[in-house]
């Protein structure tokens, strides 16, 4: 590398993101699209080599045409094309994850809960109580005692945590 290329490219590391993106243009002829201080120093000092020392050779050119065919490098889509979501059918909806805390669907949990004791049935989708269905065990706690309660604690499936209440 020559003095004048090596002079420059140390003036470049005392350069500010500003002028860092003046010289890139100045260099690549076209502005630059980041504000990253590094990747515009490094950008700007491999053309001033490129520049005194020559470019790639056709082989190597051909080589990394070729990489750049067989890699799916772009992680981000161009901005000029709009990023659309699949059609949203029954058979691309999932399910949500069922909660690991919830026994098997057919378990009877009982609960005695003021002198009365109450049995509740688990559905594949949902609680069953005294005839009704009820979606998560909190509501069938709220149904039982009156108030809002965690279902989970209500029947029994977690430990109340250190220093709260039940």
């Amino acid at each position: 590398m020559t003095e004048c290329v090596l002079r420059e490219i140390e003036a470049l590391e005392q350069m500010t993101v500003g002028r860092l993106r003046e010289r890139y243009a100045a260099v690549f002829a076209e502005p630059a699209r980041s504000n990253n201080r590094q990747w515009l120093l490094r950008r700007v000092a491999w053309r001033l080599q490129a520049n005194a020392e020559g470019d790639l050779s056709e082989r190597a050119r051909a080589r990394a045409r070729e990489l750049a065919r067989d890699a799916d490098s772009r992680v981000r889509p161009p901005r000029e094309t709009p990023v659309r979501e699949a059609p949203r059918t029954a058979s691309t909806r999932l399910a949500p994850p069922r909660d690991a805390r919830l026994p098997m669907p057919g378990t009877v949990l009982a609960r005695t809960f003021k002198g009365i004791e109450h049995r509740v049935a688990v559905l594949p989708e949902g609680f069953e109580h005294d005839g009704r269905t009820y979606r998560s065990l909190s509501a069938v706690a709220h149904a039982i005692s009156g108030s809002h309660w965690n279902g989970f604690l209500f029947f029994g499936l977690t430990k109340p945590r250190k220093g709260a209440t039940a």
